[in-house]
């Protein structure tokens, strides 16, 4: 997760907050334009939270999907391991 006061930091001090958010292709293009001769970087200082956000909740969906994925083979296994044990019991009384 990313934090906005780093974006901004990153955006003051060494206009690197595209780099900041892993976009190293307008992270190069905002250098080579020079923050698009100012523009640009203008526009970027009230843009930067919605950015933020934006690749949080990118990152937040990852999350739940990996969560989720994990629980499902939690659940397979947990099934897999009572299938087993009533198979033996079931087994055992035979």
């Amino acid at each position: 997760m990313k934090s906005t006061g780093t974006a901004y930091l990153c955006w003051f001090f060494l206009g690197c907050h595209y780099a900041y958010l892993g976009k190293w292709g307008l992270q190069i293009l905002y250098w080579i334009t020079l923050g698009g001769i100012g523009i640009w970087a203008l526009i970027d200082l009230f843009h930067i939270p919605s950015k933020v956000s934006s690749h949080n909740l990118k990152i937040s969906m990852q999350i739940e999907d990996i969560d989720k994925k994990e629980k499902a083979e939690n659940h397979a296994q947990n099934m897999a391991m009572m299938a087993a044990v009533t198979g033996n019991k079931n087994n055992t009384e035979a």
